[in-house]
């Protein structure tokens, strides 16, 4: 027992020294005015939790693992469900005697829970089928089963004495699109969905950015899913394990047993490497699944399904949250209620970490109070100002400041930086004719693990995002301006009109946007990706509404680069607000490969000529706010 106290002392006291080297909370990206904040303190009723398990049995035969929490103490009050539906576990199992301590609820996601609970919520976490606990299989992600098993817990909710009828739901990255999911059933008492930090579009949000396969994500996600999937831990060293056992077992009779036939069910689950393999095109078939394309499993193609609804999304991510800041941007226009939000803030994926250079630390932003604020005003009628506010608000960073603004993106007007000689740029066109640099690529360039990728898969445990920027920078060909005459704040989607010529019929090409300051430091800002032969525009908008150039991605529209001709790739730029001040410089520096995250996409290393001449202007074409 002395050596179990120890231990669970020594637990206890990790977090501490994980962060001792840690910057202190940020106070910069909490929020004064805008978003306004929300005191819910007024509302709290109810002291604790009453925790529930169950199985609940689907249309199919299949069990779903489910977790009840209720306020202690409810009667006979009614009172509305928040539903999450989860593959990454709706609870840890503790091991003996470290769940003497804790029920489980740890962390952020225990916290939440905690106080939506004290204000009068009933939460329903789900295993979804084929994860965790639950029964059931699970081929590729976001199957139509688990889609249809969501409109079944709601009907379940509504049997439940306690429930009043109000349903919402929410999740971060998976589980925001199963929310989104959730939302196709049409269920009418689903009234509102919280969709946080999660993709719109498979493909170009993260599988597939610019049409360059993400190797290191697919990979990762899908080595961590299988290990979840067999009620093994993933990631997270000795003291991890020796804490938790695995996933929350459902408290029934014959409860060991039931759970080893819902871990058989697993081992018929596709592993999303399996999915990805052979898939260069939004159309390809993906091999073993019986699916046309994985556009299957992309939100936007049931956007009118949503839109036939009353149910308000709020779409909500961070600026160095991969690609899903523009997931939640393309979401924002395509859908049509006009009671939908969008939030943009300065963090990672999980709003853990303010990310911006100027005020790098744990984010001092309340989510959980602006999670509460549209919950309820949505599913309790709460008059709390939610529709007093504009309904979009952003985050510019280095000036640390939040804008509110209701149409995207921010009235802005272009300012082009063009290439220039000596590596220099230019706000000023160029001159002259057969002007360009010489560029070999070197495959094995990269960003570092500190980066906006990282972010997705979770294993960015820094705000300090890409720390040695410098020196990566200066193994590409890079341009720098001049020091700015005045300051700039750059909101919005950046344009990159890049002309090449190359020695290869394909390639990655990758256009990085960065600032230096005064001591010679260089901030990354965002960047562009782009695989050569999927350069085609289209005219049409033919997925979703956005505010940037699209091509389809199809096979049909591949186009190979011809050998020894000048091509222009125009491609948009991960959208962005930031502020540079006047005196520092800006870089842009181009890359064929990021070996950090990105397959290579062709054989060998191209030779490129980068032109930048008066009838080739390379250049990157900036959104500045006045």
């Amino acid at each position: 027992m002395r050596i179990y106290i120890f231990i669970l002392v020594l637990l206890w006291s990790l977090p501490i020294s994980l962060h001792a080297n840690a910057k202190r909370q940020s106070t910069s990206d909490k929020a004064i005015h805008l978003p306004k904040p929300y005191d819910y303190s007024e509302h709290i009723k109810y002291n604790g939790l009453d925790i529930k398990t169950y199985y609940v049995t689907m249309r199919d035969g299949v069990k779903l693992a489910v977790d009840l929490y209720l306020p202690k103490g409810l009667t006979n009050e009614k009172i509305p469900a928040l539903i999450h539906q989860t593959r990454y576990w709706r609870a840890p199992q503790l091991r003996w005697p470290f769940s003497m301590f804790s029920d489980g609820l740890i962390g952020r996601t225990g916290a939440m829970i905690k106080a939506f609970a004290s204000t009068g919520y009933a939460i329903v976490n789900v295993d979804a089928r084929g994860s965790g606990a639950s029964y059931g299989e699970r081929l590729h992600p976001w199957t139509e089963d688990e889609t249809k098993d969501g409109a079944e817990i709601i009907d379940w909710i509504l049997k439940q004495e306690w429930s009043d009828g109000n349903v919402g739901s929410l999740g971060i990255s998976y589980s925001g699109t199963t929310a989104e999911f959730l939302s196709f059933n049409q269920h009418p008492n689903l009234k509102a969905v919280m969709l946080m930090y999660s993709l719109y579009d498979v493909y170009d949000d993260i599988a597939f950015p610019g049409g360059i396969f993400q190797r290191h994500f697919v990979n990762d996600w899908g080595y961590y899913n299988s290990k979840l999937d067999a009620d093994k831990i993933p990631r997270g060293g000795f003291f991890i394990k020796l804490l938790v056992k695995g996933v929350r077992r459902v408290k029934e009779n014959g409860r060991k047993k039931k759970f080893k036939m819902a871990l058989k069910d697993h081992e018929a689950n596709m592993n999303v490497n399996q999915t990805a393999a052979g898939v260069n095109c939004r159309d390809d078939k993906p091999p073993l699944v019986d699916i046309e394309s994985i556009d299957f499993f992309s939100p936007y193609v049931f956007a009118d399904k949503i839109n036939a609804t009353n149910t308000a999304v709020y779409c909500y991510s961070g600026w160095m949250d991969g690609d899903y800041q523009h997931a939640n941007i393309r979401r924002f226009l395509t859908l049509t209620n006009p009671q939908n939000k969008l939030t943009i803030g300065p963090w990672e994926h999980g709003g853990k970490f303010n990310c911006s250079p100027a005020d790098p630390g744990l984010s001092g932003f309340d989510h959980v109070a602006e999670i509460m604020k549209f919950f309820d005003f949505h599913l309790k009628g709460k008059a709390n100002g939610l529709y007093e506010e504009p309904k979009i608000h952003y985050f510019t960073m280095m000036e640390e400041a939040w804008k509110g603004t209701n149409t995207w993106p921010p009235k802005a007007s272009t300012h082009s930086l063009y290439l220039d000689e000596e590596n220099a740029l230019s706000f000023n066109p160029p001159k002259g004719s057969n002007a360009f640099d010489f560029y070999q690529v070197d495959t094995s360039v990269f960003t570092g693990a500190d980066s906006r990728w990282m972010s997705v898969i979770g294993k960015l445990k820094t705000p300090l995002v890409y720390p040695e920027r410098k020196k990566h920078t200066e193994k590409l060909l890079h341009y720098d301006s001049a020091p700015l005459t005045q300051t700039m704040e750059i909101s919005g989607h950046p344009l990159v009109h890049l002309f090449v010529k190359s020695d290869q019929t394909d390639g990655n090409f990758h256009v990085y946007l960065d600032e230096i300051d005064a001591h010679g430091n260089v901030n990354y800002i965002t960047e562009g990706l782009l695989r050569g032969v999927h350069r085609k525009l289209t005219e049409e908008q033919p997925f979703y509404t956005d505010v940037v150039p699209q091509r389809t991605f199809y096979d049909e529209d591949m186009m190979p680069l011809e050998k020894g001709k000048i091509h222009e790739l125009v491609f948009d730029m991960i959208p962005t607000s930031y502020q540079v001040k006047k005196g520092n410089r800006l870089r842009i520096s181009i890359a064929g490969a990021d070996q950090t995250h990105f397959a290579v996409m062709h054989k060998s290393e191209p030779k490129l000529e980068i032109y930048r001449d008066a009838a080739h202007p390379t250049r990157v074409e900036l959104p500045i706010v006045q």
